[in-house]
């Protein structure tokens, strides 16, 4: 049996939680804490940049001063540094960066625009002392969708863009139903269920409707994004959240680059301890951002000759 086969069976044997209170499941995303080993090389401290806790996650092989800003998934009700501290120490030592991982306010104690407040203030205090072009802005799931939020927002309010984006498995249509691609794909996802996806929509959208550009990104204007990586499985119940989120980025003449995997679960890349394909994966976004990175050999700023 494979790496992958062993760790899908695994999936499928897990307790099904949708039923459970939010702090039940908090807990139990958390857990990935002590599941999952941290990778070496790193050392992780906490911190607060523009008001919002989190970790700074210091890569001993990070070059030219680059920092990744790192928006963890979980529907917008769950996550934390605990629950994706491992794949940001890992995205970051593939770009050979320093993450910064905020743990920004969850729904539904806080519903939108909390969590997009809170990484476009993280956002400004990463520009206070790093260079836009030798910045990288992540995220997985939910955290997807909140990075495009967040450049969106960034944007609009006249800052500098980062060097490039990546969105994981990204969650960009809160208004998806059961009879929607999303609705119809989420019985064969063994992370994925529509029930949780519409409860976490609802606790984090409050009255606001679900086609809020800055809620569900798919339907912004995308204009003078940088250029964003896309990973997401074929196989996934999100698989058409990154279809039409690259789609809506090409139609914006946004650099786009979408990659897809099939058989593998949503945001395979948090099992990278157990998982040769997400290791494999987490390669490519490093070496994805090696090549927009202004200073590294391959960006184009170093081929136009800029420093």
């Amino acid at each position: 049996m494979s790496d992958l086969e062993r760790l899908m069976a695994f999936l499928a044997k897990q307790p099904d939680l949708s039923g459970a209170p939010m702090s039940e499941r908090r807990a139990a995303y958390d857990k990935a804490e002590k599941a999952f080993p941290m990778p070496d090389g790193v050392v992780v401290r906490p911190c607060t940049e523009g008001g919002v806790p989190g970790e700074w996650i210091d890569v001993k092989s990070a070059v030219d001063g680059r920092k990744i800003l790192y928006l963890h998934g979980g529907g917008y009700g769950m996550g934390s540094t605990r629950s994706h501290r491992h794949l940001a120490a890992a995205l970051g030592i593939a770009a050979r960066a320093d993450v910064l991982l905020p743990d920004y306010r969850l729904a539904p104690e806080h519903r939108f625009p909390a969590a997009l407040d809170d990484a476009l203030a993280v956002y400004r205090r990463v520009l206070a002392a790093t260079s836009a072009d030798r910045v990288a802005v992540m995220g997985d799931s939910a955290g997807g969708g909140l990075t495009i939020a967040t450049l969106l927002a960034a944007r609009d309010a006249g800052l500098a863009l980062p060097a490039a984006a990546v969105c994981l498995s990204p969650w960009v249509d809160l208004t998806s139903g059961p009879d929607s691609p999303v609705g119809k794909a989420t019985a064969g996802d063994p992370l994925v269920k529509i029930a949780d996806l519409t409860g976490y929509a609802r606790a984090y959208l409050g009255e606001t409707p679900g086609t809020t550009p800055l809620a569900s990104p798919v339907f912004a204007d995308l204009r003078g994004l940088p250029a964003l990586l896309i990973h997401a499985s074929a196989s996934e119940a999100l698989a058409s959240d990154a279809t039409r989120l690259a789609e809506a980025a090409r139609k914006a003449g946004v650099d786009v680059t979408l990659e897809t995997t099939d058989g593998t679960p949503h945001v395979w890349h948090w099992f990278w301890p157990r998982l040769d394909m997400a290791r494999e994966s987490i390669k490519r976004v490093g070496e994805f951002v090696e090549a927009h990175m202004s200073g590294s050999a391959a960006s184009p700023a170093r081929a136009a000759g800029a420093r």
